[in-house]
């Protein structure tokens, strides 16, 4: 499916007051054919924070201080399509995706990272530690469950299938990019509303999850990796993908999962176990839904320190 823009480059990000103003850092590096945006934060081993929908960059910004705090070089990235990085007409299948984030490693000077993604970067996080396992030093997953788990649970759990119906929405033509930009980002708006605990997001960071998503191609680009998701289900290169997620996962692990929930339910996250072959933690968090790092950011980032700092994981 073609862009609904011509170029795939957008406009400069600051005229879409992507580069917003932090203690971080902007740049953007080169990597998998394409051009990231990244904002950086803090010296010492590399921890990469990759968003998810529908947010960017600056979803991981308390996460950016907290670590950088704590003696941590902290990189969030936009994924591509997404805040200040390209959107490219096509590559937005999980394992190019998952390419990307390793190749924003490679261009970032460091020899590997401790991977942390959140939605469907956490999704891309599983997957870049099966793919390029040599540069994903440790792996935290934030509201992500495994490749095939989720699979699984989108062919035979009702309830997960009910829970994902704005991906069955996303399947349509044109329709859904169309929805998510109009009335300034309202069903944008909407559903990082829903989507929470009891903390609803802040005014600031509503309105700006909401100018992104109006950048243009962001909402036919976001949702893109969503139409590969279900239509993959049935065909070759769906079934190579999901035998490829077989491969175990050899890094330590640290899964994180709300208890509230509603998007992706307790019962498909839970398990991913059985593929890490390495020291692997499962936390529900009590009273969050699916943006602990906004909803709960210093018990998040308290999490991510720890996990981070504790050298007998790799014993």
């Amino acid at each position: 499916m073609p862009l609904d823009d011509s170029s795939a480059r957008p406009p400069a990000a600051n005229s879409w007051n992507v580069h917003l103003d932090g203690p971080w850092t902007h740049r953007d590096v080169a990597a998998n054919g394409a051009r990231f945006h990244i904002a950086e934060l803090g010296e010492g081993p590399l921890v990469l924070l990759v968003h998810g929908w529908p947010q960017f960059w600056w979803a991981w910004r308390h996460q950016l201080v907290a670590l950088a705090d704590a003696g941590f070089r902290a990189v969030a990235m936009d994924v591509r399509g997404v805040g200040g990085s390209d959107r490219t007409p096509r590559g937005y299948d999980p394992a190019n995706l998952a390419l990307d984030i390793t190749g924003v490693i490679r261009s970032l000077g460091e020899r590997d990272a401790a991977l942390v993604g959140h939605d469907t970067g956490g999704f891309l996080a599983w997957v870049a530690a099966v793919m390029r396992p040599s540069l994903v030093r440790r792996l935290a997953v934030v509201s992500a469950a495994h490749p095939r788990r989720l699979r699984r649970a989108l062919l035979t759990d009702r309830h997960q299938l009910a829970a994902y119906d704005h991906v069955l929405g996303f399947q349509r033509p044109w329709v859904p990019e169309r929805q998510l930009v109009a009335d300034d980002a309202e069903l944008t708006a909407h559903y990082l509303r829903s989507w929470t605990g009891a903390v609803a997001p802040d005014e600031k960071s509503e309105a700006h999850y909401r100018q992104a998503m109006q950048i243009p191609s962001t909402a036919h680009c976001s949702i893109e990796p969503y139409r590969w998701l279900l239509r993959s289900m049935a065909r070759p290169d769906g079934f190579q993908f999901s035998r490829r997620m077989k491969r175990p996962v050899r890094v330590p692990t640290l899964h994180l999962h709300g208890e509230l929930d509603p998007v992706l339910l307790t019962a498909t996250a839970v398990g991913a176990d059985e593929y890490v072959e390495a020291p692997y933690r499962w936390r529900l968090l009590d009273g969050v839904g699916h943006f602990p790092h906004e909803e709960d950011p210093v018990g998040l980032s308290a999490e991510l320190v720890e996990w981070l700092r504790d050298d007998s994981l790799d014993r």
